[in-house]
């Protein structure tokens, strides 16, 4: 089943000979329940090509769909909804809420839409993510391995269509990051869920089962590995 597919997406910035495309014509299709890095350098178009698959940003030409839904085209506060319900994002530098304790930080997106989380799914994700011992701290006195936990808990509460997670790992160490791609990987497994993963590391990239390469906006690469 087809979750995610862009159309000749393109990003043009400024205008006239000061043009930049971020994005030139990306075609791509994700089925439910892949684990798929998408890969390039700095400049390469992978922020700007996350920003318009989660509803932040659209882009000037071309269309996404997700879950059959055209994102494209949707108002700011209706892209705000769709995106709290069916895109878990995972930022680099976390994004949680520091006066909120690790609990309602992970259930903050079923909170503002007034609705009771599944305490059974609860419990699974905060003990495979290794936090359940944590829930009534504040992110202040977590670890960045613990932040990005308890980040990746909240981008799955929501049972998301699809998660995007730009360059999590890009903050930690070596032993942290290597943490988060294995519980990138369990929750792709054990939760069936489809994961988008922005990178500039090969090496994470390659713990994925699809790496997608970006240069000057465009795919020059797309293979499955094994």
């Amino acid at each position: 089943m087809e979750i995610l597919r862009c159309e000749g997406v393109r990003k043009i910035y400024g205008s006239g000979a000061g043009q930049v495309a971020a994005l030139d014509g990306i075609d791509l299709s994700v089925e439910k329940g892949e684990f798929t890095a998408v890969m390039g350098a700095s400049g390469s178009g992978k922020s700007t090509l996350l920003h318009i698959l989660g509803s932040v940003d659209r882009p000037t030409e071309g269309r996404v769909f997700v879950e059959g839904t055209d994102i494209t085209l949707m108002k700011p506060a209706k892209a705000a909804l769709f995106r709290r319900r069916k895109v878990g994002i995972v930022y680099q530098f976390y994004n949680l809420v520091p006066t909120l304790t690790v609990r309602k930080n992970i259930l903050l997106p079923l909170a503002l839409d007034r609705r009771k989380p599944n305490q059974e799914f609860f419990d699974e994700i905060v003990k495979m993510l290794g936090i359940a011992d944590r829930l009534d701290a504040l992110p202040g006195q977590l670890s960045g391995g613990q932040q990005q936990r308890t980040a990746i808990a909240r981008a799955l509460i929501y049972r998301p269509a699809i998660v995007l997670a730009d360059e999590p790992t890009g903050n930690l160490d070596r032993k942290n990051s290597e943490e988060i791609v294995e519980l990138l990987k369990l929750s792709n497994k054990n939760l069936n869920q489809t994961i988008l993963l922005i990178t500039h590391d090969e090496k994470v990239a390659l713990e994925t089962e699809r790496v997608v390469t970006l240069e000057d906006g465009r795919i020059i690469s797309d293979r499955k590995r094994g």
